[in-house]
């Protein structure tokens, strides 16, 4: 698992990264400062699992950051975290693009939280708030995975990994050797056009898929 941490108070970076490294001991967490260090790391890693976003960063704002990101990453998730917490900025930011809002006044276990929930495909708002009706579904995406260029071999695949079941599992599972099933993921990723298991989630989560 890979995260980048975009956030430019070091004392709150680093908290953030020795919290973020509870997750999982192989996790690999990378800091950035600004949103130039930030592109630059995002280009050179087309493998990141997730970013955590601060939205006020010296060299670029909120909105015009979030949407920079989406522009560049599309289907990479972000969960922003910052001490604007009112309901009407979470809800903006939400139907902005962003996959979850943790307040930066939360503790380390929310944050967590929040990291496994969008990992999973999830989104996350903060308890109590109203903005998680905020997006619903991408427009003009199919809402059935029969709809997909998928045959039923690969859309049970599918429903497994959005379950969360390693390859291995997969194959047996469904009597498949573990080369047939890395075959049906990487023609998966291709249809839904992302690059890792994790954004193949997320898609299928936005899109309100029935698998």
């Amino acid at each position: 698992m890979k995260l980048l941490v975009v956030e430019d108070h070091a004392l709150v970076r680093e908290g953030m990264v020795l919290t973020l490294r509870r997750l999982d001991r192989r996790v690999e967490v990378l800091e950035a400062s600004t949103a130039a260090e930030a592109f630059v790391l995002i280009e050179r890693h087309g493998d990141l699992d997730l970013i955590l976003l601060d939205l006020l960063l010296p060299d670029a704002n909120g909105l015009s950051l979030l949407h920079t990101v989406r522009g560049q990453s599309p289907m990479l998730p972000v969960i922003v975290v910052s001490a604007l917490d009112d309901a009407g900025t979470i809800k903006r930011y939400i139907q902005a693009g962003a996959n979850g809002f943790v307040p930066k006044s939360s503790t380390s276990d929310v944050l967590l939280d929040a990291v496994r929930a969008v990992l999973a495909g999830g989104l996350f708002v903060p308890e109590g708030s109203d903005a998680a009706g905020a997006r619903g579904a991408e427009p003009g995406a199919p809402g059935e995975a029969k709809d997909l260029d998928l045959t039923i071999a690969q859309r049970r695949v599918f429903n497994l990994l959005v379950m969360g079941l390693s390859n291995r599992e997969i194959g047996q599972s469904l009597g498949l050797t573990e080369g047939t099933v890395k075959i049906h993921v990487s023609k998966i990723l291709r249809v839904l056009g992302v690059t890792s298991r994790s954004q193949a989630v997320i898609v299928a989560a936005r899109r309100g898929l029935k698998l």
